[in-house]
């Protein structure tokens, strides 16, 4: 653990890949001057692949160019098309809603739990029509949707599930790893994510095998991978960089700890924050159990406030989400009239998220703790 403490604490740190400068310089050069110059799509991401599919026991894992990409990729591989619908929350990123319209289907916004912020399973089956194709719950934060409610929900109305778990990696519910509840689930790679690296990337995590040949297909313009020019579908570009590949790697076997380090910062915050929801600020649930903290958010009465006294204390926050899907100009022509969403309105409207970043010293997180309480007594 770092000792020195620099007098800014910002939300995602600057630093992040600092420890691991050398390796990537090394790997740079390496796969910049192997023989093969293969950059895309090579030994490296099929490796990747592999020990991530046999880290998580899933049948396949397909490395892409983003989680977003990703997450449409598995609508397609699952045949969601023009006509169908598919409900997902009203409160989270735009990929939720975007990938399904990319495909020509409609989003059905639903509300959320007003405390973990994630799908509610009620409000979801309350959504379901005789068009409805698929459910797609997302994990939001630190917590994952309640993926049996989900499971057992798709089952009943036979229709297919996705899980968008792009900020999940690490958690487990139940013993399942999060991405394997539903036919597929996604990852994102994005620096700011509990398995980010210096650039774009994510992967496709099922545990069926012909999802992921087609996904497989489906991110190289419909290729099979094995006969160049000859496209069975139509599919997009979404190929993984061999770099970044071989850096993840390289980094895979340190993500167990930076996941525990996040886990107790979380704890130290939930033990702190706790006795605050009387005075207005809401800590997510305690425990381990379907929690994967790529970002530690509380539920504020006086969200820009509380952000205010942070910024003046050196602190960084974030607002993530502060509009709704369905009231965003992009996606309000899909909402159906009449729908609301007052626990999403109310996330948009208190949400906030302070930094958990396994790098933080413990004299940060005091200090972080600190002035959220001192805000709380105000």
């Amino acid at each position: 653990m770092k000792t020195a403490q620099s007098t800014e604490i910002p939300f995602f740190p600057p630093d992040l890949f600092e420890g691991d400068r050398d390796e990537l310089l090394r790997l740079l050069r390496e796969i910049g001057t192997g023989a093969s110059q293969r950059f895309i799509l090579g030994e490296q991401t099929a490796l990747l692949e592999r020990e991530l599919a046999e880290q998580l026991g899933a049948a396949d894992v397909v490395a892409c160019s983003s989680g977003s990409t990703a997450l449409t990729m598995v609508l397609a591989a699952l045949e969601v098309g023009p006509g169908d619908e598919v409900v997902v929350p009203a409160f989270g990123c735009a990929p939720l809603a975007a990938g399904v319209l990319q495909l020509g289907a409609r989003p059905v916004f639903a509300d959320i739990d007003p405390w973990t912020m994630v799908a509610d399973p009620a409000a979801v089956e309350q959504r379901i029509t005789e068009r409805t194709k698929a459910l797609m719950p997302a994990h939001v934060f630190s917590v994952m949707a309640d993926m049996p409610a989900f499971r057992a929900l798709a089952r009943r109305h036979g229709l297919r599930l996705v899980e968008d778990s792009a900020v999940a990696q690490g958690g487990v519910l139940a013993g399942r790893p999060a991405g394997l509840w539903g036919e597929a689930g996604v990852y994102s790679f994005v620096q700011v994510k509990t398995f980010g690296m210096p650039g774009e990337g994510g992967v496709v995590v099922t545990g069926d095998a012909g999802i992921g040949r087609t996904v497989r297909m489906l991110r190289n313009h419909g290729q099979d991978g094995r006969t160049r020019f000859r496209h069975h579908r139509i599919g997009w570009n979404s190929r993984f960089d061999e770099l970044q590949a071989a850096f993840q790697r390289y980094r895979l076997p340190g993500l167990p700890a930076r996941l525990a380090r996040r886990a107790e910062i979380a704890a130290y915050y939930t033990e702190r924050f706790t006795p605050l929801v009387a005075r207005g600020v809401q800590p997510p649930p305690p425990g381990t159990e379907g929690r994967c903290y790529y970002v530690y958010t509380v539920l504020a009465e006086r969200r820009d406030a509380l952000a205010d006294h942070l910024g003046a204390r050196g602190i960084a926050s974030h607002a993530y989400y502060p509009q709704i899907l369905p009231r965003q100009e992009a996606f309000a022509p899909y909402a159906r009239a009449g729908d609301s969403w007052p626990a999403a309105d109310r996330a948009a409207e208190r949400a906030l998220s302070i930094p958990v970043y396994p790098h933080l010293t413990d004299r940060q997180v005091e200090r972080i703790a600190d002035a959220v309480c001192d805000f709380a007594v105000v």
